[in-house]
Protein backbone atom coordinates (compact mmCIF):
# COMPACT_ATOMS: atom_id res chain seq x y z
CA UNK A 1 0.00 0.00 0.00
CA UNK A 2 2.55 2.28 1.10
CA UNK A 3 4.69 1.63 -2.41
CA UNK A 4 1.21 2.17 -4.04
CA UNK A 5 0.92 5.62 -2.32
CA UNK A 6 4.41 6.71 -3.46
CA UNK A 7 4.41 5.82 -7.14
CA UNK A 8 1.31 8.37 -7.16
CA UNK A 9 2.19 11.93 -8.57
CA UNK A 10 0.31 14.39 -6.31
CA UNK A 11 1.72 17.43 -8.22
CA UNK A 12 -0.25 15.82 -11.69
CA UNK A 13 -3.13 15.43 -9.16
CA UNK A 14 -3.32 18.70 -7.61
CA UNK A 15 -2.23 20.92 -10.94
CA UNK A 16 -5.71 20.42 -12.38
CA UNK A 17 -7.53 20.95 -9.68
CA UNK A 18 -5.21 24.53 -9.40
CA UNK A 19 -6.11 25.18 -12.62
CA UNK A 20 -9.59 24.50 -12.02
CA UNK A 21 -10.10 27.30 -10.04
CA UNK A 22 -7.49 29.63 -11.10
CA UNK A 23 -9.92 29.65 -14.76
CA UNK A 24 -13.11 29.38 -12.63
CA UNK A 25 -12.11 32.77 -10.48
CA UNK A 26 -10.41 34.45 -13.75
CA UNK A 27 -13.57 33.72 -15.78
CA UNK A 28 -16.09 35.03 -13.37
CA UNK A 29 -14.24 37.90 -12.14
CA UNK A 30 -13.37 39.61 -15.77
CA UNK A 31 -17.02 38.55 -17.15
CA UNK A 32 -18.83 39.97 -13.65
CA UNK A 33 -16.77 43.30 -14.13
CA UNK A 34 -17.41 43.69 -17.61
CA UNK A 35 -21.28 42.84 -16.61
CA UNK A 36 -21.28 45.29 -13.76
CA UNK A 37 -19.40 48.10 -15.48
CA UNK A 38 -22.44 47.72 -18.15
CA UNK A 39 -25.17 47.36 -15.73
CA UNK A 40 -23.64 50.89 -13.85
CA UNK A 41 -24.04 52.50 -17.53
CA UNK A 42 -27.12 51.70 -18.23
CA UNK A 43 -28.58 52.46 -14.45
CA UNK A 44 -30.06 56.02 -15.42
CA UNK A 45 -31.05 55.04 -18.90
CA UNK A 46 -34.63 53.58 -19.99
CA UNK A 47 -33.78 50.28 -19.46
CA UNK A 48 -32.25 51.13 -16.33
CA UNK A 49 -35.50 52.82 -15.50
CA UNK A 50 -37.30 49.77 -16.97
CA UNK A 51 -35.85 47.45 -14.70
CA UNK A 52 -36.97 50.04 -11.78
CA UNK A 53 -40.36 50.23 -12.55
CA UNK A 54 -40.33 46.72 -12.77
CA UNK A 55 -38.97 45.01 -9.79
CA UNK A 56 -38.20 48.22 -7.56
CA UNK A 57 -34.49 48.14 -7.94
CA UNK A 58 -31.62 49.69 -9.48
CA UNK A 59 -30.15 47.64 -12.84
CA UNK A 60 -27.10 47.61 -11.28
CA UNK A 61 -28.70 46.05 -7.97
CA UNK A 62 -30.20 43.04 -10.06
CA UNK A 63 -27.76 42.88 -12.08
CA UNK A 64 -25.19 42.10 -8.28
CA UNK A 65 -27.77 40.13 -7.12
CA UNK A 66 -28.48 37.68 -9.52
CA UNK A 67 -24.55 37.26 -10.27
CA UNK A 68 -23.75 34.47 -7.89
CA UNK A 69 -26.35 32.14 -9.42
CA UNK A 70 -25.61 32.78 -13.26
CA UNK A 71 -22.28 32.16 -12.04
CA UNK A 72 -22.91 28.63 -10.44
CA UNK A 73 -25.14 27.71 -13.74
CA UNK A 74 -22.24 29.15 -16.01
CA UNK A 75 -19.66 26.59 -14.08
CA UNK A 76 -21.86 23.76 -14.83
CA UNK A 77 -22.60 24.09 -18.53
CA UNK A 78 -18.94 25.16 -18.76
CA UNK A 79 -17.47 21.58 -17.22
CA UNK A 80 -20.14 19.81 -19.59
CA UNK A 81 -18.24 21.72 -22.41
CA UNK A 82 -15.03 21.09 -21.29
CA UNK A 83 -15.33 17.42 -20.41
CA UNK A 84 -16.74 16.91 -23.91
CA UNK A 85 -13.85 19.28 -25.62
CA UNK A 86 -11.23 16.76 -24.47
CA UNK A 87 -12.51 13.99 -26.26
CA UNK A 88 -11.47 16.28 -29.65
CA UNK A 89 -8.32 17.51 -28.15
CA UNK A 90 -7.08 13.61 -27.29
CA UNK A 91 -7.55 12.90 -30.75
CA UNK A 92 -5.96 16.03 -32.51
CA UNK A 93 -3.23 15.79 -30.14
CA UNK A 94 -2.28 12.51 -31.62
CA UNK A 95 -3.56 12.71 -35.04
CA UNK A 96 -4.13 16.70 -35.72
CA UNK A 97 -7.51 15.47 -36.89
CA UNK A 98 -10.59 17.22 -35.89
CA UNK A 99 -12.83 14.03 -35.30
CA UNK A 100 -15.97 15.52 -35.26
CA UNK A 101 -18.16 12.15 -34.69
CA UNK A 102 -17.28 12.73 -31.00
CA UNK A 103 -20.51 14.61 -30.92
CA UNK A 104 -22.46 11.47 -31.59
CA UNK A 105 -20.34 9.53 -29.95
CA UNK A 106 -21.44 11.33 -26.88
CA UNK A 107 -25.12 11.08 -27.79
CA UNK A 108 -24.89 7.37 -28.01
CA UNK A 109 -23.44 7.95 -24.18
CA UNK A 110 -26.13 9.57 -23.48
CA UNK A 111 -29.28 7.61 -25.25
CA UNK A 112 -27.29 4.32 -23.72
CA UNK A 113 -27.79 5.00 -20.01
CA UNK A 114 -30.91 7.05 -20.23
CA UNK A 115 -32.49 3.60 -21.83
CA UNK A 116 -31.45 1.68 -18.43
CA UNK A 117 -32.47 4.09 -16.76
CA UNK A 118 -35.98 3.87 -18.32
CA UNK A 119 -35.50 -0.02 -18.48
CA UNK A 120 -35.70 0.24 -14.47
CA UNK A 121 -38.39 2.55 -13.82
CA UNK A 122 -40.32 0.27 -16.44
CA UNK A 123 -39.56 -2.69 -14.02
CA UNK A 124 -40.37 -0.36 -10.84
CA UNK A 125 -36.82 -0.37 -9.13
CA UNK A 126 -36.43 3.10 -9.29
CA UNK A 127 -39.66 3.92 -7.45
CA UNK A 128 -38.41 2.17 -4.54
CA UNK A 129 -34.81 3.35 -4.35
CA UNK A 130 -32.93 4.61 -1.28
CA UNK A 131 -30.77 7.86 -1.33
CA UNK A 132 -27.45 5.51 -1.96
CA UNK A 133 -29.43 3.48 -4.14
CA UNK A 134 -29.63 6.26 -6.75
CA UNK A 135 -26.13 7.60 -6.66
CA UNK A 136 -25.59 3.96 -7.25
CA UNK A 137 -27.84 3.43 -10.16
CA UNK A 138 -26.82 6.84 -11.07
CA UNK A 139 -23.10 5.85 -11.76
CA UNK A 140 -23.90 2.40 -13.08
CA UNK A 141 -25.66 3.99 -15.83
CA UNK A 142 -22.65 6.55 -16.44
CA UNK A 143 -20.79 3.37 -16.90
CA UNK A 144 -22.78 1.81 -19.16
CA UNK A 145 -22.59 5.15 -21.21
CA UNK A 146 -18.99 4.95 -21.08
CA UNK A 147 -18.27 1.50 -22.26
CA UNK A 148 -20.48 2.16 -25.28
CA UNK A 149 -19.14 4.99 -26.24
CA UNK A 150 -15.64 4.10 -25.43
CA UNK A 151 -16.40 0.53 -27.80
CA UNK A 152 -17.70 3.01 -30.46
CA UNK A 153 -15.32 4.96 -30.81
CA UNK A 154 -12.76 2.46 -30.89
CA UNK A 155 -14.54 0.54 -34.15
CA UNK A 156 -14.83 3.97 -35.70
CA UNK A 157 -11.06 4.16 -35.52
CA UNK A 158 -10.84 0.81 -36.95
CA UNK A 159 -13.08 1.22 -39.87
CA UNK A 160 -13.26 4.58 -40.85
CA UNK A 161 -10.38 6.38 -39.95
CA UNK A 162 -7.37 3.71 -40.03
CA UNK A 163 -7.38 2.65 -43.54
CA UNK A 164 -7.45 6.66 -44.71
CA UNK A 165 -4.50 7.46 -42.03
CA UNK A 166 -1.73 8.04 -44.97
CA UNK A 167 -4.34 10.34 -47.19
CA UNK A 168 -4.33 13.54 -47.27
CA UNK A 169 -6.17 15.40 -44.30
CA UNK A 170 -9.31 16.24 -45.68
CA UNK A 171 -10.08 12.92 -46.43
CA UNK A 172 -10.37 11.57 -43.12
CA UNK A 173 -12.17 14.87 -42.28
CA UNK A 174 -14.91 14.14 -45.31
CA UNK A 175 -14.71 10.49 -43.38
CA UNK A 176 -15.75 11.85 -39.96
CA UNK A 177 -18.54 14.11 -41.33
CA UNK A 178 -20.25 10.94 -42.98
CA UNK A 179 -19.73 8.54 -39.67
CA UNK A 180 -21.43 11.57 -38.11
CA UNK A 181 -24.39 11.64 -40.43
CA UNK A 182 -24.45 7.68 -40.00
CA UNK A 183 -24.61 7.93 -36.61
CA UNK A 184 -27.41 10.21 -36.27
CA UNK A 185 -29.38 8.18 -38.34
CA UNK A 186 -28.74 4.91 -36.62
CA UNK A 187 -29.54 6.10 -33.22
CA UNK A 188 -32.80 7.38 -35.07
CA UNK A 189 -33.37 4.07 -36.52
CA UNK A 190 -33.02 2.04 -33.51
CA UNK A 191 -34.67 4.28 -31.34
CA UNK A 192 -37.60 4.48 -33.95
CA UNK A 193 -37.75 0.18 -34.07
CA UNK A 194 -37.16 -0.31 -29.98
CA UNK A 195 -39.22 2.45 -28.44
CA UNK A 196 -41.05 4.04 -31.31
CA UNK A 197 -39.96 7.61 -29.84
CA UNK A 198 -37.62 10.28 -30.61
CA UNK A 199 -37.45 11.84 -27.51
CA UNK A 200 -36.58 10.27 -24.69
CA UNK A 201 -36.74 11.95 -20.77
CA UNK A 202 -34.30 11.28 -17.73
CA UNK A 203 -36.24 9.05 -15.41
CA UNK A 204 -37.05 11.31 -12.16
CA UNK A 205 -35.68 9.25 -9.19
CA UNK A 206 -33.65 10.22 -5.96
CA UNK A 207 -33.56 13.54 -4.62
CA UNK A 208 -31.36 14.69 -7.81
CA UNK A 209 -33.99 17.84 -8.56
CA UNK A 210 -33.27 18.63 -4.98
CA UNK A 211 -32.17 22.52 -5.04
CA UNK A 212 -29.79 23.46 -2.02
CA UNK A 213 -30.94 26.87 -1.27
CA UNK A 214 -28.19 29.47 -0.22
CA UNK A 215 -30.36 32.04 0.38
CA UNK A 216 -33.16 34.56 -0.61
CA UNK A 217 -33.29 37.87 -1.51
CA UNK A 218 -36.24 40.09 -1.54
CA UNK A 219 -36.24 42.20 -4.96
CA UNK A 220 -39.41 44.47 -5.22
CA UNK A 221 -42.45 42.28 -5.06
CA UNK A 222 -40.01 39.23 -6.62
CA UNK A 223 -38.08 36.71 -4.10
CA UNK A 224 -34.72 35.40 -5.97
CA UNK A 225 -33.61 32.09 -4.60
CA UNK A 226 -30.05 31.62 -5.00
CA UNK A 227 -28.80 27.82 -4.82
CA UNK A 228 -27.68 24.93 -6.90
CA UNK A 229 -29.19 21.60 -7.53
CA UNK A 230 -28.33 18.07 -6.63
CA UNK A 231 -27.32 17.13 -10.15
CA UNK A 232 -25.66 20.67 -11.50
CA UNK A 233 -23.52 19.31 -8.04
CA UNK A 234 -23.22 15.72 -9.48
CA UNK A 235 -22.49 16.97 -13.51
CA UNK A 236 -19.91 19.41 -11.78
CA UNK A 237 -17.82 16.67 -9.58
CA UNK A 238 -18.10 14.23 -12.33
CA UNK A 239 -16.52 16.63 -14.55
CA UNK A 240 -13.54 17.97 -12.64
CA UNK A 241 -12.89 14.02 -11.72
CA UNK A 242 -13.07 12.98 -15.32
CA UNK A 243 -10.37 15.91 -16.10
CA UNK A 244 -8.42 15.28 -13.30
CA UNK A 245 -8.26 11.58 -14.10
CA UNK A 246 -7.11 12.53 -17.66
CA UNK A 247 -4.61 14.73 -17.15
CA UNK A 248 -2.82 12.67 -14.36
CA UNK A 249 -2.98 9.38 -17.55
CA UNK A 250 -1.59 11.70 -20.00
CA UNK A 251 1.29 13.24 -17.65
CA UNK A 252 2.03 10.93 -15.09
CA UNK A 253 1.79 7.36 -16.48
CA UNK A 254 3.83 5.03 -18.97
CA UNK A 255 0.36 5.29 -21.06
CA UNK A 256 0.50 9.01 -21.30
CA UNK A 257 4.34 8.91 -22.12
CA UNK A 258 3.07 6.86 -24.73
CA UNK A 259 0.69 8.83 -26.18
CA UNK A 260 2.48 12.07 -25.85
CA UNK A 261 5.47 10.51 -28.01
CA UNK A 262 3.33 9.11 -30.78
CA UNK A 263 1.93 12.76 -30.69
CA UNK A 264 5.42 13.92 -30.96
CA UNK A 265 6.55 11.89 -33.65
CA UNK A 266 4.88 8.87 -34.76
CA UNK A 267 7.51 6.88 -36.81
CA UNK A 268 10.08 7.61 -34.10
CA UNK A 269 8.16 6.10 -31.35
CA UNK A 270 7.24 3.08 -33.44
CA UNK A 271 11.04 2.96 -33.54
CA UNK A 272 11.35 2.73 -30.04
CA UNK A 273 9.02 -0.04 -29.52
CA UNK A 274 5.97 1.52 -29.09
CA UNK A 275 2.82 0.31 -30.68
CA UNK A 276 1.35 3.16 -32.71
CA UNK A 277 -2.07 1.35 -33.64
CA UNK A 278 -2.63 0.14 -30.25
CA UNK A 279 -2.04 3.92 -29.00
CA UNK A 280 -4.10 5.46 -31.26
CA UNK A 281 -7.16 3.07 -30.82
CA UNK A 282 -6.35 3.71 -26.81
CA UNK A 283 -6.72 7.35 -27.31
CA UNK A 284 -9.94 7.06 -29.19
CA UNK A 285 -11.57 4.67 -26.20
CA UNK A 286 -10.02 7.60 -23.54
CA UNK A 287 -11.72 9.80 -26.07
CA UNK A 288 -15.32 8.05 -26.08
CA UNK A 289 -15.61 7.39 -22.60
CA UNK A 290 -15.09 11.02 -21.37
CA UNK A 291 -17.65 11.53 -24.06
CA UNK A 292 -20.09 8.79 -23.40
CA UNK A 293 -20.09 9.65 -19.04
CA UNK A 294 -20.58 13.75 -20.14
CA UNK A 295 -23.65 12.21 -22.74
CA UNK A 296 -25.40 11.13 -19.38
CA UNK A 297 -24.19 14.03 -17.14
CA UNK A 298 -25.59 16.38 -19.82
CA UNK A 299 -29.08 14.16 -19.77
CA UNK A 300 -29.14 14.68 -16.39
CA UNK A 301 -28.47 18.30 -16.24
CA UNK A 302 -31.06 19.33 -19.41
CA UNK A 303 -33.53 15.85 -18.91
CA UNK A 304 -34.57 15.56 -22.36
CA UNK A 305 -32.68 13.93 -25.00
CA UNK A 306 -32.90 13.01 -29.00
CA UNK A 307 -30.83 11.38 -31.61
CA UNK A 308 -29.59 14.83 -32.85
CA UNK A 309 -28.79 15.91 -29.06
CA UNK A 310 -24.86 15.58 -29.77
CA UNK A 311 -24.85 18.08 -32.42
CA UNK A 312 -24.78 21.76 -30.65
CA UNK A 313 -23.14 20.51 -27.24
CA UNK A 314 -20.67 19.04 -29.65
CA UNK A 315 -20.27 22.23 -31.75
CA UNK A 316 -20.16 24.28 -28.72
CA UNK A 317 -16.92 21.64 -27.41
CA UNK A 318 -15.43 22.21 -30.64
CA UNK A 319 -15.25 25.81 -30.43
CA UNK A 320 -14.01 25.64 -26.74
CA UNK A 321 -11.55 22.93 -27.52
CA UNK A 322 -10.46 25.62 -30.46
CA UNK A 323 -11.12 28.96 -28.32
CA UNK A 324 -8.30 27.35 -25.42
CA UNK A 325 -6.28 25.73 -28.08
CA UNK A 326 -6.85 22.39 -29.57
CA UNK A 327 -4.04 19.71 -29.19
CA UNK A 328 -3.89 21.27 -25.52
CA UNK A 329 -6.09 19.79 -22.79
CA UNK A 330 -5.50 22.76 -20.46
CA UNK A 331 -6.69 24.79 -23.05
CA UNK A 332 -9.98 22.81 -23.50
CA UNK A 333 -10.75 23.08 -20.10
CA UNK A 334 -10.18 27.30 -19.98
CA UNK A 335 -12.34 26.93 -23.72
CA UNK A 336 -14.98 24.81 -21.98
CA UNK A 337 -15.36 27.04 -18.41
CA UNK A 338 -15.19 30.33 -20.85
CA UNK A 339 -17.66 29.33 -23.43
CA UNK A 340 -20.40 28.19 -20.39
CA UNK A 341 -19.69 31.38 -18.84
CA UNK A 342 -20.30 33.73 -21.95
CA UNK A 343 -23.60 31.58 -22.84
CA UNK A 344 -24.87 31.77 -19.15
CA UNK A 345 -24.16 35.42 -18.37
CA UNK A 346 -25.56 36.27 -22.35
CA UNK A 347 -28.35 34.04 -21.78
CA UNK A 348 -29.24 35.54 -18.32
CA UNK A 349 -28.78 39.71 -18.71
CA UNK A 350 -29.13 39.71 -22.35
CA UNK A 351 -32.91 40.18 -22.57
CA UNK A 352 -32.50 42.71 -19.61
CA UNK A 353 -29.90 44.98 -21.46
CA UNK A 354 -31.61 45.16 -24.46
CA UNK A 355 -35.35 45.38 -22.69
CA UNK A 356 -36.30 42.42 -24.39
CA UNK A 357 -35.45 42.90 -27.97
CA UNK A 358 -32.51 39.85 -27.88
CA UNK A 359 -33.54 37.15 -25.44
CA UNK A 360 -31.70 33.65 -24.52
CA UNK A 361 -32.51 32.63 -28.29
CA UNK A 362 -29.48 35.28 -28.98
CA UNK A 363 -26.89 34.37 -26.78
CA UNK A 364 -24.83 31.87 -29.17
CA UNK A 365 -23.94 34.96 -30.87
CA UNK A 366 -21.58 36.22 -28.41
CA UNK A 367 -19.93 32.64 -27.65
CA UNK A 368 -18.89 32.50 -31.24
CA UNK A 369 -17.96 36.14 -31.73
CA UNK A 370 -15.68 35.82 -29.01
CA UNK A 371 -14.43 32.91 -30.49
CA UNK A 372 -14.05 34.63 -34.24
CA UNK A 373 -12.11 37.46 -32.24
CA UNK A 374 -9.93 34.82 -30.92
CA UNK A 375 -8.98 33.32 -33.73
CA UNK A 376 -8.45 36.17 -35.54
CA UNK A 377 -5.46 37.84 -32.83
CA UNK A 378 -4.21 34.31 -31.70
CA UNK A 379 -5.16 31.90 -33.96
CA UNK A 380 -3.54 29.45 -31.54
CA UNK A 381 -5.98 30.10 -29.12
CA UNK A 382 -5.54 31.22 -25.39
CA UNK A 383 -2.98 28.96 -24.63
CA UNK A 384 -1.63 28.12 -27.61
CA UNK A 385 -1.12 24.83 -29.22
CA UNK A 386 1.79 22.29 -27.88
CA UNK A 387 1.13 19.21 -29.46
CA UNK A 388 4.39 17.81 -28.95
CA UNK A 389 3.60 17.88 -24.80
CA UNK A 390 0.10 17.69 -24.76
CA UNK A 391 -1.71 14.51 -26.27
Amino acid sequence: MKRFFKSINVRELLLPLGQLIMFSLGSAVVLSAIVLVLALMLDKTAIGMAVTERFNASLFTYTLINLPQVLIDGLTIGFVYAAVALGYTMVYGVLEFINFAHSEIFAVGAFVGVEILIALETAGVLSRVSLGMAFGILILAIFAGMFAAGALAVTVERVAYRPLRGAPRLVPLISAIGVSFLLQDLIRLVEGLTTGQFNRIFPTFGNFDERLIFGEVGLGATTITMGISIKSIIVIVGAVLMLVGLNYLVNATKVGKAIRAVAQDRPTASLMGIDVNRIISLTFLVGGLLGGAAGVLYALKFTRIDPFVGFFPGLKAFTAAVMGGIGNLTGALLGGIVLGMLETFAGSYMGVFTMGAAGTEYKDIFAFTILILVLIFRPQGLMGENVSQKA
